[in-house]
């Protein structure tokens, strides 16, 4: 979904098309995974994606279908990319954009809402999307993006120091309203029952 410089939609556009050297803003999600004792999964991107391949990053990235509300696509691209079922989703930073240009060019542009999802289980990543996952404690891995010892994604790189001012315990952070997401994102889940 392309979103314009308040977060209202625009029209849509097929993800292959939208990611080249003049992105346009488009709608898109981040998600920390936790597993209970608080350590944070990482992933490595597979080494055939088009934006950051090979690079470490959060637990996972995505974007919403048509329609589909954020902790829907949040836990569709978890079970997808990692084999992972979530125990909850919870919005964390309902505002986070940002843009970011690859050495070849190619840019990444992205009104990029932040989830925390609990999990318990290991993942079982899919090679098409994920070439390695890690778990690590949150204190250590907070430390090593903001001290620059741990080469992160970009959008990682920035979301870190707005996760840490939220608290030392990322399981304890609070849930942020979802009346302050953008209105493009503000879809409410279907009751399927």
């Amino acid at each position: 979904m392309l979103v314009d410089g308040e977060g209202n939609s625009i029209g849509t556009a097929p993800k292959s098309t939208v990611h080249g050297s003049d992105t346009p803003l488009h709608l898109a999600f981040s998600s920390y995974v936790f597993d209970e004792q608080g350590r944070v999964l990482l992933s490595q991107r597979a080494a055939a994606k088009l934006t950051w391949p090979g690079e470490w990053t959060n637990s996972c990235c995505g974007h919403p279908l048509p329609g589909e509300p954020l902790p829907t696509a949040v836990a569709r691209r978890l079970s997808y990319e990692l084999g992972l079922r979530v125990d909850s989703v919870d919005l964390i930073l309902p505002r986070f954009s940002y843009r970011a240009v690859m050495d070849t060019g190619t840019v990444e542009h992205e009104l990029c809402p932040v989830y925390r999802a609990v999990v318990r289980g290991e993942a079982a990543p899919n090679a098409a999307e994920v070439d390695a996952v890690r778990w690590m404690p949150w204190d250590r891995f907070a430390e090593q993006v903001m001290s620059g010892e741990l080469a992160i994604s970009p959008w990682a790189r920035e979301q870190v120091p707005l996760l840490v001012a939220l608290g030392p315990d990322p399981l304890a952070w609070p849930a942020a309203d979802p009346a302050a997401l953008p209105p493009a994102a503000r879809l409410e889940p279907v009751d399927r029952r």
